[in-house]
């Protein structure tokens, strides 16, 4: 089926609303749910393998074919660890960095012998990358984060950071774990959000911002922001409720819309605030039919502009 890649439209913005603010207080108070380290019965534990979507059942390597067409949906002149060529406006994020890491790569399903080799994550080995997951008709998780993050890039720079991505499937694979970290480090980027869509069962549903751990061992040192990261996560999560109308995650995070991981890479690795983002969960029809949709890819863009926003002002 085709798949509207059309190019997003410039938004500003929107400033933290007093309900907005609740909800991000809500998901992070454990009279509302648990927090993210108190998972609620059934929850789904972390798949195992590369640094990405975590899922209640296998998630698909290569298996289904990708749509064609991975062409930024954006038009942007911007490429890997860059913004766009063109002035950015002033606005209330100037002087502020965001990086911006699209899960996976549409290219990793030719490259698995490559991203099967494992990198040093700091307190283990893990695989480079995965191919991601899709929804049971192939739309690619790799085009999601892609489509999402071109969107995210234009809003932000609208507000005036200065925008990097890890890539913009402008090389043969990757890039790993470990080196998508270090772009962000690097950029001294003051947030960072890995875009991702889940790959669980049918019946689970919903987002869920996954936080880091405190982690210190080998290479990996999260000491120092944990506690951003998690204020960066919360408040993603209130505006993405907001925006999108979907809801937390029912099977990862009790109901809060955030989980804690101590074994993802980029996480572990990173020196900077630094989140994930699983908008939802590709393998179940209805979630599949909000992230086909590219007004529904919007507004999730849009939430996560308003909480990076939010975070970057507070």
């Amino acid at each position: 089926m085709p798949y509207d890649d059309s190019p997003p439209p410039t938004r500003r913005a929107r400033p933290l609303s007093v309900a907005a603010a609740l909800a991000a207080v809500c998901l992070t108070a454990a009279g509302c749910g648990g927090g993210p380290e108190a998972d609620g019965a059934g929850a789904a534990s972390p798949r195992p393998g590369a640094d990405a979507t975590s899922s209640t059942a296998p998630t698909p390597t290569g298996k289904q074919p990708e749509p064609s067409g991975t062409a930024s949906p954006s038009g942007s002149d911007s490429n890997s660890g860059s913004g766009s060529a063109k002035p950015l406006p002033k606005g209330p994020l100037t002087g502020r960095t965001v990086v911006i890491d699209p899960g996976h790569n549409p290219r990793n399903r030719d490259h698995t012998r490559e991203i099967n080799e494992k990198v040093d994550i700091g307190t283990g080995r893990k695989e480079c990358d995965t191919t991601g997951t899709s929804t049971d008709d192939g739309y690619a998780e790799a085009r999601f984060t892609l489509d999402v993050s071109h969107r995210l890039r234009t809003l932000l720079e609208a507000e005036g950071a200065r925008v990097r991505l890890t890539h913009d499937a402008d090389r043969p694979f990757g890039p790993c774990i470990d080196e998508r970290a270090r772009i962000g480090n690097e950029a001294k980027a003051d947030a960072v959000v890995s875009v991702h869509a889940d790959g669980s069962a049918v019946g689970n549903r919903g987002f869920h911002v996954i936080l880091p751990a405190g982690v210190k061992g080998g290479g990996a040192d999260t000491s120092k922001i944990v506690k951003s990261s998690a204020d960066l996560g919360a408040r993603i999560a209130g505006h993405f409720v907001r925006t999108t109308g979907s809801a937390p995650s029912n099977y990862i995070g009790g109901n809060t819309g955030l989980d804690t991981r101590n074994d993802l890479g980029g996480l572990n690795l990173s020196t900077v605030p630094k989140v994930f983002v699983e908008c939802g969960n590709m393998r179940d029809p209805k979630d599949a039919a909000l992230l086909t949709s590219a007004s529904w890819r919007q507004k999730a863009a849009q939430g996560l502009a308003d909480g990076i926003t939010s975070y970057l002002k507070g």
